[in-house]
């Protein structure tokens, strides 16, 4: 449940804010979460940055982007956690949202409630084309959205989709380029 009597809106805190930045395998979901937080930095705010601890692909402390830009990152295994590791911070991003639990939703609006501006990064949509994890419900309660789009390496249209190389069945399959390549609709759809 997202909106409880715990959810109340403290009238004295700052304004919190919800953003979600979504699109596909190597749309610069990843670049844009780093670039909004160090500028967080830059304007002396207190940040934290959360991931998965899942995901470890690059490195295991810190989000990194396929363009190895990086920030130094907290992991976690639930999303619970953010709310106790979190007391401080004015600006808390989290990436890779879509291999989170359920319960990141209301923690998000917990923490905007408390005036917290929280920045998510996660795909929109499983290599299947199916809404994928918590991003949609994150999508619904958020102030801002930025769907951002790779280039599809067919036809050069933007992307929106993540096409799986392998034949892996799995929902959740951390990889590269090796596994994932992006598509627009049509090239998607033509190779289903």
């Amino acid at each position: 449940m997202l909106f409880s009597e715990h959810n109340f809106i403290n009238k004295n805190a700052q304004v919190g804010s919800i953003e979600v930045i979504c699109g596909s395998m190597f749309s610069g979901k990843t670049e844009e979460l780093i670039r909004r937080m160090k500028r967080a930095q830059f304007a002396k705010l207190p940040v934290e940055i959360f991931k998965p601890a899942i995901d470890i692909r690059y490195d295991e402390y810190a989000v990194v982007s396929h363009d190895s830009n990086s920030i130094p990152s907290t992991p976690i295994a639930h999303s619970s956690a953010i709310l106790l590791l979190s007391a401080e911070t004015k600006v808390v991003g989290i990436d890779e949202a879509q291999f989170f639990d359920d319960e990141l939703p209301h923690v998000c609006v917990q923490l905007a409630n408390r005036g917290v501006r929280v920045i998510v990064a996660g795909l929109d949509m499983d290599y299947k084309g199916r809404p994928f994890g918590p991003i949609p419900a994150l999508m619904a309660v958020a102030e801002h959205v930025t769907k951002v789009h790779a280039v599809c390496v067919q036809c050069g249209a933007p992307a929106t989709y993540s096409y799986r190389l392998t034949g892996n069945e799995e929902r959740v399959l951390l990889g590269e380029k090796d596994s994932y390549e992006p598509r627009c609709r049509s090239c998607y759809f033509e190779l289903q």
